[in-house]
């Protein structure tokens, strides 16, 4: 089957991989779509380091195709949405509601793919959606109504967990309160709509791609700022939410002294692991904070259903966040446009 691997050098699309069947509490699903996320780039230029050789891809959907012993919430012919969290169910954390918090779903790859003459590949974020079949654990299967295209549907698993997640599970936006989202690109347009849907008023999205704007008022700007130093004009005494989607510790910081008094500066970009950010301690003093979010917060099994049905509704959208779907040949071109800012999301299809 095809899938794309990256060996430590460069990321191609071969075509003789196998993956293993499913075990007890595992499930095998015939990948449909998979966005291509920041995340994935970041293996490949370095930035997350990751054991390789490795089947990329973590954002995805598809068809259940065989079950595992013990699974009964899915079953073959089911659509699904797949998260990464292989968190385990039984632990304190997944008890207290955090799945995030899981350690065994925090650096644990596993290696259920092989290659012709036996070479065993690692999976990406328990999940590895570029690749025609991929094998997953049940909690990371959730399933969702046929009505939803999986080319939409794919970017629930990532991009919409982690952004509106952040908003809704980690900062807990309420009405009528102030958003600053810094960068829109697919986790900052899904931070703009998280702010939308938890009734923010003024949602200022910031990013000095001036044709990114149209797009970032669809999904809840009430406006636009090319430049982090412009926010003042639109929230003279800061905001109380600063979201950093972009992973530059000299946005972090500015995201930081955008806040109001009680204001909350949430991370969600990835800069590389090694990088550390500055600021003015005095500046926190009035009950500021900086807040860490790994996915949004999410527990999967609640929140991917509750995204698709706000989806259905009309009130979450997806369709528009997918700019083109390429074929899985077409990788190349697609890391290209996504590198190059041309698409808030680019789709593979299998």
């Amino acid at each position: 089957m095809r899938g794309v691997v990256f060996d430590g050098v460069g990321p191609r699309v071969v075509d003789d991989l196998e993956v293993r069947d499913p075990g007890p509490g595992e499930v095998l699903v015939a990948v449909a779509a998979a966005g291509l996320c920041h995340s994935d780039l970041s293996v490949i230029d370095g930035t997350i380091p990751f054991p390789v050789p490795v089947v990329l891809g973590h954002e995805g959907a598809g068809v259940v195709e065989a079950v595992g012993p013990g699974v009964a919430h899915v079953a073959p012919g089911d659509h699904v949405a797949l998260s990464t969290l292989a968190n385990c169910g039984t632990c304190a954390d997944c008890d207290r509601g955090r799945p995030t918090m899981c350690r065994a779903a925090i650096g644990r790859p596993g290696r259920p793919f092989r290659r012709e003459g036996g070479e065993r590949l690692f999976n990406f974020a328990s999940n590895s959606a570029f690749a025609q079949r991929t094998l997953v654990t049940a909690v990371q299967a959730v399933k969702i109504p046929d009505e939803i295209p999986l080319t939409s549907a794919a970017l629930i698993g990532c991009g919409v967990l982690t952004g509106v997640g952040a908003v809704l599970n980690r900062a807990r936006v309420d009405r009528g309160e102030s958003v600053v989202v810094i960068g829109t690109g697919g986790i900052g347009l899904n931070v703009l709509q998280g702010a939308r849907i938890a009734g923010a008023t003024t949602i200022v999205a910031v990013d000095n791609n001036p044709a990114k704007e149209p797009l970032a008022r669809r999904f809840g700007a009430t406006h636009f700022a090319g430049d982090p130093d412009a926010v003042r004009e639109i929230l003279p005494t800061g905001a109380d939410h600063a979201f950093e989607c972009v992973g530059s510790t000299r946005l972090i910081r500015q995201a930081v002294d955008l806040l109001d008094r009680h204001g909350q500066a949430v991370l969600l970009g990835v800069p590389p692991a090694d990088a550390e950010a500055a600021f003015r301690v005095s500046t926190l003093y009035l009950d500021k904070s900086i807040l860490g979010c790994r996915y949004g917060s999410s527990r999967p099994q609640r929140d991917i259903a509750l995204y698709a049905e706000l989806y259905q509704q009309g009130r979450l959208l997806l369709d528009e966040l997918v700019t083109r779907v390429y074929p899985v040949e077409d990788f190349p071109k697609a890391v290209d446009d996504a590198r190059g800012g041309r698409v808030a999301r680019a789709v593979l299809t299998f």
